[in-house]
């Protein structure tokens, strides 16, 4: 007998930052485990691969401005602005239509799933478009956004004619509703988040073995990325020198450094204190391990990276954000009860080092980390997607 044919779900991105390309895999994978055999997901960075210039540029743009926040804010407001937004989205539409028209032609989806804010506006037209209106597409095609931001959100998230669109907190239900959103199109069940997250099959000191760690000290985990952006060298320096200094006994690092070699190959060079056993990694794609491996964890306001850490129920100390974008994250971090935040390299040492010198605190942070963390997101989104594409079940 002939196997029913699979349905084909497109989810289109910018790979703008590693949180939008985590949380398109973790919405396959969790369809993929939901319904063997009967769907095949694709994953596009839809701008950088039919899109032109100016917005075929768009990763590189947000490597050069992820590390000059000035320029970001600007940009950032520039799209938010209604006019300046106006103005480029209409550009977009004259300027690359045909790629993105291109690109549902090729891929032929019976679903498409945005999980990046310039992802809605011109896909959705395009699509209409190819099915005779917006109301042809929705019988035909499903199009809904999965937002991931975490504490606030860019007003292009919130498109009115997608037939779903998932937040992740009461924060941005709010802001999706002032945005003109209907209440019976949000679903929120939280950050969709990679596999691993929060399901640790191995105790801590057994994670700390296989990964190569000393077993039995306090372990910081100090993450800037896939980009390894941020303060990472400096803070690195400043919290072993305080754990050395502070009298709570021996202490490791885990530095994860991305992609950033010129860190990992300075830090692997550096002359540690003796008490303080530092473990220099580049790019790692088991980061679930390196979290349950930690007491706790250092990271700037990423909201993929914050999400898998509530999972894992590591405190979280803030190092940064992104303005606009990340901003929100913070107070959703702090106000929690299961972190702080500081640009200061030095405060984030003497902060870090208090709480390590401190189980009941790091136990009392864990559990409202846990408390904030969702792990069932991600399977909650793709069953709600499923009944989209099986309404017959």
């Amino acid at each position: 007998m002939e196997l029913p044919k699979k349905k084909r779900v497109l989810i289109i991105m910018s790979d703008t930052g590693g949180g939008h390309k985590a949380s398109a895999q973790a919405i396959s994978a969790a369809l993929d485990e939901l319904y063997p055999n009967r769907v095949e997901c694709n994953i596009l960075d839809i701008w950088t691969d039919y899109g032109v210039w100016p917005f075929n540029t768009a990763v590189r743009s947000y490597q050069y401005l992820a590390k000059r926040p000035l320029l970001w804010k600007i940009t950032y407001e520039y799209g938010r602005f209604p006019i300046t937004q106006w103005l480029t989205q209409r550009i977009c539409a004259i300027e690359c239509f045909g790629g993105v028209k291109r690109a549902f032609l090729q891929h032929e989806p019976d679903m498409v799933i945005s999980v990046h804010p310039l992802c809605q506006h011109l896909p959705l037209r395009v699509l209409n478009y190819l099915h005779g209106g917006a109301e042809e597409r929705k019988a035909k095609m499903p199009f809904v956004t999965v937002v991931t931001d975490l504490g606030g959100g860019h007003p292009l998230w919130f498109h009115r004619k997608v037939d779903y669109c998932f937040v992740p907190s009461d924060q941005v239900v709010q802001l999706a509703k002032r945005k003109g959103m209907v209440e019976d199109k949000l679903r929120k069940h939280g950050l969709p988040i990679r596999p691993g997250f929060g399901k640790a099959e191995n105790a801590k000191e057994e994670l700390r073995r296989q990964l190569g760690l000393v077993s039995g000290v306090r372990t910081a985990l100090i993450v800037g990325g896939g980009d390894g952006v941020g303060r990472l060298g400096k803070i690195t320096k400043a919290l072993a020198n305080e754990l050395h200094e502070d009298g709570g006994g021996p202490a490791q690092l885990a530095v994860i450094c991305g992609k950033n070699a010129e860190l990992k190959q300075k830090l692997e060079a550096e002359d540690w204190p003796a008490s303080v056993h530092v473990s220099v990694q580049g790019f790692v794609r088991n980061m679930d391990e390196w979290m349950g491996a930690a007491d706790c964890i250092i990271t700037k306001a990423g909201p993929g990276t914050i999400a898998e850490a509530c999972a894992t129920g590591l405190p979280i100390m803030l190092s940064g954000y992104l303005p606009g974008q990340e901003a929100g994250n913070v107070p959703f971090v702090v106000k929690g009860g299961f972190g702080g935040f500081s640009t200061r390299p030095k405060v984030i040492a003497k902060t870090v080092s208090g709480w390590l010198k401190d189980p009941q605190k790091i136990a009392e942070m864990s559990g409202k980390s846990r408390k904030a963390g969702r792990p069932e997101a991600t399977t909650a989104i793709a069953k709600d997607i499923g009944q989209l594409l099986f309404p017959q079940g």
